[in-house]
């Protein structure tokens, strides 16, 4: 990659990095919560997959919000990037888990306004219903699985001293999935701005490895959300592991699993290309946000015993976080680019 090209990247990087300690706590606060994982075992596996989901199955909605505004600049994508970054850090300092998604749209809608260029209204239409569905799938999902979970060990005695151990290999593999489900999904927010403006070459690594340009990106993408996960992410795990709901061993699980398959449904493109073969209303590949798809799950668990024990005190800061968020990236961009204009008339 060109050293120019770098340097912007830097941008996305640092959103990534950021983005990372939100990241962890969506998949795995619930189980560092219930002291099913410690911290470091949740943080490997979370990096490793989200990699991979990254690199494999980032290319759906990484186009989906390229198309948004259309930078084509690399100093832009830069700035939308930074805006980004810097929104969710000041947020995340206080333990609330924000969307990177809302943070990346804030920082494209900034660009655009000072550009003066239109937003995509139909992508941002999708991304806005998206956000809006997402925690009710996720909730609806997190009752159905806590349902179905209660009647099978209803039915099927396990004793005691193994169910910590059959949840617990539950809580990684499902962990796994999320993570490879979350990179898959939201790796479009962290780099997503930086395809329309891609001129590198691809490389072959040990002659059979081959990375087009986009999974460079994605590679490099993944790596700082690693980074994050195991910098900056034990503030979030703990609001997300115990400052919401007091969730059992089991059903933390459920809520993972839940969150998993809400990441998954919106990233797929196996799935959306057999649901448009078949004539079916196809789910749009879009970046959703963890944060509300985990809440929604812990919501769920919370609905079937009542909302007994929801803390609502941290259920409205989070809220409040999910609409500042967007509003601060737009801000910032907005006025970056306004330094920078100065900066080159000067």
């Amino acid at each position: 990659m060109q050293a120019e090209f770098l340097f912007f990247l830097s941008g996305g990087l640092l959103l990534g990095f950021i983005s990372g300690a939100n990241y962890m706590g969506n998949i795995f606060g619930t189980a560092v919560g219930t002291k099913m994982l410690s911290f470091r075992s949740a943080a490997i596996i979370c990096s490793v997959f989200i990699i991979f989901g990254a690199v494999i199955g980032g290319g759906g909605t990484s186009a989906t919000i390229g198309k948004l505004g259309m930078i084509s600049t690399m100093s832009g994508a830069f700035v939308a990037t930074v805006a980004a970054f810097a929104a969710i850090f000041i947020i995340t300092r206080t333990g609330i888990p924000v969307s990177s998604t809302g943070a990346i749209v804030g920082g494209i809608i900034g660009w655009n306004l000072f550009t003066g260029r239109a937003v995509d209204f139909s992508v941002f239409t999708q991304i806005i219903l998206s956000w809006i569905a997402s925690p009710f799938i996720s909730c609806i999902f997190a009752m159905v699985l806590m349902l179905a979970v209660r009647k099978f060990l209803h039915k099927v005695s396990v004793p005691i001293l193994y169910q910590d151990t059959f949840v617990r290999i539950a809580l990684i593999l499902t962990g796994a999935f999320a993570a490879y489900s979350l990179g898959a999904n939201n790796i479009g927010n962290i780099v997503g701005v930086f395809i329309p403006s891609l001129h590198i070459t691809s490389p072959e690594f040990f002659g059979f490895l081959y990375l087009s340009p986009e999974g460079e990106l994605f590679l490099l993408g993944g790596i700082a959300i690693a980074f994050g996960i195991f910098m900056y992410s034990h503030k979030v795990v703990n609001t997300i592991g115990r400052g919401i709901y007091e969730l059992s061993p089991i059903s933390a699980w459920v809520v993972v699993m839940a969150h998993s398959l809400v990441m998954f449904l919106f990233a797929s493109q196996s799935l959306h290309s057999f649901l448009v073969s078949h004539g079916l209303p196809a789910i749009p590949l879009v970046p959703i946000s963890s944060s509300e798809a985990v809440i929604g799950a812990v919501i769920g668990i919370a609905l079937l015993k009542k909302g007994r024990g929801l803390q609502t005190r941290p259920l409205g800061r989070i809220a409040v976080g999910w609409l500042v968020c967007p509003v601060f990236a737009i801000v910032i961009s907005y006025a970056l680019m306004c330094l920078l204009s100065i900066k080159v008339e000067a």
